[in-house]
């Protein structure tokens, strides 16, 4: 009887060390809208930042001016994910000062928040402890894109991000 207490003892603490990918929200969802080059909401309602990377702002009133290149990434990551069904992972944390979830956001095999570096849509921004375990890749993919000039490293005078 003891050695059964011991074994059920040791799988439970097991199963608490094993990540759970669902512990900060939902697995998937469908894209109910496109907030801005890195921020899209889901039809359950959740909203969802993309973790490492930065796009630059766009206007929210008439008074202000959006960031070089803000109208563009919204465009193209409304093109990728609005009405998609899309995959979400996580990192350490769950969501940030707003409450929103943080995730990196897939269709498929294809990431979306690696593809708007490399194409010169986003910038790098990491911010610990999310993204420690990716942050080369990121960097060497945003690397590569301002080699290139592509997107916003081509046609923004400054960096906007």
């Amino acid at each position: 009887m003891k050695t059964l207490w011991i074994l059920g003892a040791a799988l439970s603490l097991v199963a608490s060390c094993v990540p759970n990918p669902d512990r900060c929200g939902p697995s998937e969802g469908v894209v109910a809208r496109v907030l801005d080059g890195d921020t899209i909401e889901l039809e359950s309602g959740e909203t969802i930042r993309y973790l490492m990377i930065d796009t630059p702002e766009i206007s929210h009133n008439s008074s202000e001016v959006a960031e070089c290149f803000a109208d563009e990434a919204k465009q193209f990551n409304e093109d990728l994910v609005a009405g998609q069904t899309v995959s979400l992972a996580y990192d350490t944390e769950c969501t940030d000062r707003f409450d929103r979830l943080l995730a990196y956001v897939s269709i498929g095999d294809r990431e979306i928040n690696t593809l708007l570096v490399e194409r010169g849509f986003a910038c790098v921004l990491h911010i610990p402890p999310n993204g420690a375990d990716r942050r080369t890749e990121f960097q060497t993919l945003e690397n590569l894109a301002e080699q290139d000039e592509r997107g916003l490293w081509g046609a923004c005078e400054s960096n906007p991000c």
